[in-house]
């Protein structure tokens, strides 16, 4: 079994295979599958994934592994099937779906160390390889009498550890302690024999007199107002020692969270949970789908099941969206299972996601909390796989590899034999009709844990409110509760459903619109810098006085964002306190945080935000919950737009009155009888579903069939327009069923970006069971003009996006 079988970091379609390399003497005991190594590829040595060993290879020159990186597998052998799955489910390359499952930190170029980490003996030749030193650069194995096999012993000994240098920047964090090098008696004796002067050198060894532990250098010093010019004089004279150290960086202080105990649960709650339970018992999978109204204790439910899991020995997986992985709901996993809880969220830095999977790797941690990629988290003994709110888009990858989480959490629950829990007051329509078949097993919570109704809804037509000439964005309805919720103490939730609505300039003259030079897209303006933004292309240009068109200076901003909302309502409330939090506010590492905290202790009555506060938020004294623009969604030109206009007034629907006071929610809008507005004000799902499926059913859309979007894309019109026709025919000539649809090529929605210009293809089928490996086909035929010509081809298997 001398040969490995690679994968090469080489994204190309025509390398998308695995290469044989021959296993070197020194590497033969320690080399497994899962591991990364160095290999040399025509003149130059790239990374790789070793994803099988064998005796026999059918070429008969074999080039050799330059180098192993790493001396325990970072895939497992599951997480090796999983990524073949994903690049054959998704048209992508494998070494695009390995990559997708490991921290950026393992992207990176780097250089290794080898860091001793016990104070106890190693074996002569690791002692003579050390040399009393703590660190050893990684090439020095090479020529050393130290085999690789006993440098991974000692690893998983835990007497040794390897670091990863990435371009000198350390992904590990270390700290320098010091503590005395001498009993109590001695150090006063040297204090006696120090100087005058001397007089910090003395206040440290004092201080150690008192204190025989070790402390950080960093914080000695801040303590006694030294610098570390002092600390080293003492420590040449050998009566302090030092010692670096690596700490974990802990994103959140463990300490800090207060610790709970599971609830009771009530009789719908009881119902939901006793399936699930007997499955982790029996180790069975089921999809379950939990649709549970907004307060109903969807929550505990998971946390109960996943304290039966952790009971087991086994592990668990619990994803949530993005914008709710707020500390409230960190909160909530890391007061019931403490430090047990690993987080990983794109708010982290690089080194902080590096040891949070690394705790995950070496199981430290028995639980993962995050948004989507943390499905691939390197556990091996999963017991439960948790989606909640399964409706959000953000579960949809939209590069490569393109998949959706709750698809790899199936496959993985599939191989574990282990539950998949689906959790939403809004399911999508897909998982609902999927349990409505039976295909998915389904739970309903009706009723809130704490028996509150669900609070009042009132729609404003914000059509007679111009007419009886009130022209600013609150309708009179809301305005008089903002000040009577104001009075009385109580806190408002405001919402600006912003999505495909942003503030644009235009002549009122001659009603030019200005536009990114790059895009086929509107410039939006932000106040604050008094500049003109593509959110596309991130181009930029400085607000204008007069119209470029015309000259007129009656150039105008129109449409509405949260800053100029922000402005009106101080006008029009003077009293109220307001925090903001969109895009603008949201930047900085941390700011979620402190605006949620500000809201949370009373030192604002309104938080006004984008979609980013319509989930997961729980705030006892929010009573009132406005939306402004309840419409701006339902014109996009996406057949998802209802239900998605649905699940956002729904989900913010359900942050008032969550607790003893009352709640109440406006809804203003200037499409009052649409049907997702008018049904989502009396939280009816069960006929939104029937209505909008009738909708699907008419105009054939999923889940009564499925979606692939192809997108070509260059900087040459005629080559887009030529290379999507030519696809579409080879489509059109290829496809097995009849009643498979090749709709286009159309220019896409937004036709031209970053210079580009767009087109696309959709396909729309019930049973084509080989249209991956057609549409690969197809593809391959254009292998020349992508390289040589810059063409892009993306397909999309499942697409979310389609503008």
């Amino acid at each position: 079994m001398n040969i490995a079988k690679v994968i090469v970091d080489v994204p190309a379609s025509s390398i998308n295979q695995t290469f044989d390399y021959k296993i070197p003497e020194q590497f033969q005991d320690i080399l497994k599958v899962g591991m990364r190594v160095i290999v040399p590829f025509g003149p130059r040595k790239i990374m790789g994934f070793v994803v099988g060993r064998t005796g026999e290879s059918s070429f008969d020159k074999l080039k050799n592994i330059s180098d192993v990186l790493d001396l325990t597998p970072v895939l497992t052998d599951e997480l090796i099937g999983l990524g073949k799955w994903l690049a054959n489910q998704t048209l992508s390359l494998y070494i695009t779906a390995f990559q997708a499952m490991l921290p950026q930190v393992m992207k990176a170029q780097y250089k290794k160390e080898l860091e001793r980490v016990t104070d106890g003996p190693l074996s002569d030749e690791l002692e003579s390889f050390f040399a009393g030193r703590d660190f050893v650069a990684y090439e020095e194995l090479t020529g050393s009498a130290v085999s690789y096999s006993q440098i991974q012993k000692a690893v998983q000994d835990g007497d040794v550890v390897v670091n990863y240098l990435v371009k000198s920047k350390i992904t590990k964090k270390h700290v320098t302690t010091i503590a005395p090098n001498h009993e109590p008696h001695l150090l006063e004796e040297a204090i006696q024999d120090l100087s005058k002067n001397a007089r910090k050198q003395k206040e440290l060894l004092a201080f150690f007199i008192d204190n025989q532990q070790e402390i950080e250098q960093s914080v000695l010093t801040k303590k006694f107002n030294t610098t570390s010019s002092t600390v080293k004089t003492l420590l040449d004279k050998e009566l302090l020692k030092s010692n670096r150290k690596e700490i974990y960086r802990n994103p959140y202080d463990d300490k800090s969270f207060e610790q709970t105990t599971a609830l009771t649960l009530t009789e719908q709650q009881q119902e939901t949970i006793v399936p699930i339970q007997e499955h982790i018992r029996d180790e069975k999978h089921d999809v379950f789908l939990i649709h549970g109204v907004t307060g109903s204790g969807k929550t505990e439910i998971y946390l109960q099941a996943i304290q039966d899991v952790i009971e087991k020995g086994q592990e668990a997986i619990v994803l949530v969206p993005e914008i709710s992985l707020t500390p409230q709901m960190v909160k909530r996993f890391k007061g019931r299972f403490g430090s047990n809880v690993a987080v990983l969220h794109s708010a982290l830095s690089n080194g902080e996601k590096y040891d949070e999977w690394r705790r995950i790797h070496r199981k430290e941690v028995q639980v993962v909390v995050g948004a989507r990629s943390a499905i691939f988290a390197p556990f091996e003994n999963l017991g439960i796989l948790i989606i909640d709110e399964e409706h959000e888009n953000s579960y949809k990858q939209e590069d490569q590899p393109r998949y959706h989480a709750r698809d790899v959490a199936i496959f993985r629950g599939e191989n574990h034999r282990c539950p998949v829990i689906l959790g939403s007051a809004t399911p999508t329509l897909e998982s609902f009709a999927r349990a409505q078949k039976g295909v998915y097993k389904l739970a309903t919570l009706s009723k809130r844990t704490n028996e509150k109704e669900m609070p009042k809804v009132n729609i404003v037509d914000m059509r007679n409110e111009l007419h009886e000439g009130n022209r600013s964005m609150f309708s009179r309805s809301l305005k008089e509760n903002i000040e009577q919720r104001i009075q009385r103490g109580e806190q408002i939730v405001l919402l600006l459903n912003r999505r495909g609505y942003s503030t644009f300039v235009m002549c009122r003259d001659c009603g030019h619109v200005n536009e990114c030079p790059h895009c086929d897209i509107a410039l939006t303006y932000h106040k604050n810098s008094s500049q003109l933004k593509c959110h596309y292309c991130s181009y930029e240009e400085s607000m204008p006085t007069n119209c470029p068109s015309c000259k007129s200076d009656l150039i105008r901003f129109f449409g509405t964002g949260t800053q100029r909302i922000e402005e009106s309502l101080t006008q029009l409330i003077p009293e109220a306190r307001i925090v903001r939090m969109d895009v603008d506010t949201t930047r900085r590492k941390g700011s979620h945080e402190k605006i949620l905290n500000q809201f949370a202790d009373k030192e604002a009555d309104i938080l006004l935000g984008t979609q980013m506060i319509a989930k997961g938020l729980d705030f006892e004294n929010v009573t009132l919950v406005g939306v402004l623009t309840a419409d701006s969604m339902l014109h996009l030109p996406d057949f998802r737009s209802s239900e998605k206009t649905f699940q956002l007034l729904t989900q913010v629907s359900g942050r008032a009155g969550r607790h003893d006071l009352p709640g109440e929610v406006i809804i203003q809008t200037y499409t009052p009888e649409h049907y997702s507005i008018e049904l989502a004000s009396n939280y009816d799902f069960m006929q939104f579903y029937k209505n909008e499926m009738s909708t699907r059913k008419t105009f054939q859309y999923p889940p009564y069939v499925f979606l692939t979007l192809i997108t070509v894309s260059h900087q040459n019109h005629v080559t887009v327009v030529q290379t999507a026709q030519r696809i579409a025919q080879l489509l059109l000539n290829n496809i097995s069923n009849e009643e498979t649809v090749v709709l286009g090529p159309t220019p896409s929605p937004i036709a031209r970006m970053k210079d580009r210009y767009r087109y696309q293809c959709m396909i729309k089928y019930k049973n084509e069971p080989n249209l991956r490996t057609l549409i690969r086909k197809i593809i391959r035929q254009f292998d020349d003009e992508v390289r040589k010509n810059d063409l892009l081809i993306t397909v999309d298997m499942q697409p979310y996006q389609l503008m």
